[in-house]
């Protein structure tokens, strides 16, 4: 009795709640700190707004959510890092793009689309490249024309190799049979940096770039997404420049493989409640961010899908690892 009357204060639910397996699982998560590995440099936009999601976890279930960043390797280290997690909740890990991507550009001993717990998807990115506000390239067409006749000179930065920023900007240079130099940086706010400075000719990133375009350092030349971005209407799109493409790069957290369904969903219900917030919306509207939410089930699906098209994608850009 002492027993039962201890769970219900612990889970704030009646007796009635607790009868049941599923919830009085629930109640058990978290037990301690719960870890986030981020997949980017602290001060960029995936930073600034994982942390505000950090916060309303921490604020939904009274432990602290440790915000862990681990940038580089194309922001797959989080996912690998999980491979040595147990499966009990407290070690969660954000999953870009470029994971599932993984598998095809370098041999590794474990599967994204069976060795991850994918408990949410969260959101997308608003990509774009931009060059200096002098710069000789005013708009998109002086940049093609300007690439083409001097082939491999033309500068630009991504937040990393294999990133979708950088697979993007090798697939636009493919359709327009252009040849650029890459320089891959570890994040949004590294990148940011090497422009202003000087260091690059343009950047392709996610619209961590919007401050300094307001500020009028950098100029936008187009954006990814199927619109315009409502912040930048002169913005032209790639669809609208001619290209097929449309890139948002969605992402979500993900959990080390053999995740109990009963603490998924648990985990699930916690996190979509944070990510609903007024004050993480906000945060994602400050980088033309908008919720992508996706249950367990679909960010499953999400995932194997995603492999499959982005194995097209490398093989046709020639970047396939050796068999």
């Amino acid at each position: 009795m002492l027993r039962r009357r201890t769970l219900i204060k612990l889970a704030g639910a009646s007796p009635v709640a607790l009868a049941t397996p599923a919830l009085h699982a629930q109640a058990q998560w978290p037990k301690q700190p719960v870890k986030l590995m981020i997949a980017f440099p602290a001060g960029g936009p995936t930073d600034l707004t994982m942390r505000v999601l950090a916060e309303n976890i921490a604020k939904a279930t009274g432990q602290q959510v440790l915000v862990d960043n681990r940038p580089g390797a194309g922001g797959t280290l989080p996912a690998q890092q999980l491979q040595l997690a147990p499966p009990d909740g407290h070690t969660l890990a954000q999953i870009p793009l470029g994971v599932f991507r993984l598998p095809f550009t370098q041999k590794i001993a474990w599967d994204p689309a069976t060795d991850i717990s994918y408990l949410i998807g969260i959101t997308g990115y608003a990509f774009g490249v931009v060059v200096p506000a002098d710069s000789p390239l005013k708009t998109w067409t002086h940049f093609v024309g300007w690439a083409r006749a001097n082939p491999g000179k033309l500068s630009y930065g991504s937040t990393g190799v294999l990133t979708s920023p950088h697979l993007t900007m090798e697939d636009i240079a493919q359709r327009l049979n252009l040849e650029l130099n890459h320089i891959p940086y570890k994040g949004s706010a590294d990148l940011m940096q090497a422009i202003l400075g000087g260091q690059l000719m343009a950047a392709a990133d996610s619209t961590g770039f919007a401050p300094h375009v307001n500020s009028g350092k950098l100029r936008l030349l187009n954006t990814w997404g199927e619109q315009r971005l409502a912040k930048f209407p002169d913005a032209p799109t790639l669809k609208e420049l001619g290209l097929p493409i449309v890139q948002a790069s969605p992402y979500g957290l993900g959990g080390p493989k053999g995740m109990d369904p009963k603490l998924v969903q648990r985990i699930y219900g916690v996190v979509k409640k944070a990510m609903e917030q007024p004050n993480h919306v906000e945060a994602l509207a400050r980088y033309d961010q908008q919720l992508m939410p996706m249950d367990p089930a679909g960010y499953t699906r999400f995932a194997r899908e995603t492999m499959a098209r982005e194995k097209v994608l490398i093989e046709r850009l020639g970047l396939m690892r050796p068999a």
